[in-house]
């Protein structure tokens, strides 16, 4: 890392995109996706500390959006009455102007693991949070300086 960034070099997440199986989401507002270790504790001696081995991976995110269609709700209502988990692909970007490059990440085998059918209240406007979970995923550009 660079020791003399300026302020400016901050990714600002209003320049972040989405795409779900190649559609592109203008009205995404925000997405989080994170990989949490799974770990198993080590018993060992000759030590009071505690030991842990890395023993797997659980993958998962949410997606928000402006609430503008009903999108996700056929994408994955459809398949649910079939008895079937909707699949996906996602992208994210973030490619800030001011910033020193643009990072890409696809997230593969996404499966959502919830949809809300209705949630609204008058005087709001909506939006939707899409949880899910995912199996792999892989950084097609990275920011490095």
């Amino acid at each position: 890392m660079r020791d003399n960034y300026t302020p400016d070099r901050v990714i600002n997440g209003t320049f972040g995109e989405c795409w779900i199986d190649n559609d592109y989401m203008a009205e995404t507002t925000a997405l989080e996706a994170t990989v949490k270790l799974d770990t198993t504790e080590v018993a060992r001696t000759g030590t009071l500390e505690k030991g842990y081995k890395v023993t797997g991976i659980t993958c998962s995110g949410t997606l928000k959006l402006n609430k503008v269609t009903s999108y996700m709700i056929k994408k994955i209502g459809d398949n649910l009455k079939k008895g079937k988990a909707t699949r996906a692909t996602i992208i994210s970007n973030i490619e800030d102007p001011e910033a020193f490059g643009a990072e890409r990440i696809r997230f593969d085998d996404v499966v959502f693991t919830e949809i809300k059918l209705a949630d609204w209240e008058a005087g709001k406007l909506l939006e939707e949070s899409i949880p899910f979970s995912f199996s792999g995923w892989e950084v097609l550009e990275s920011i490095d300086v």
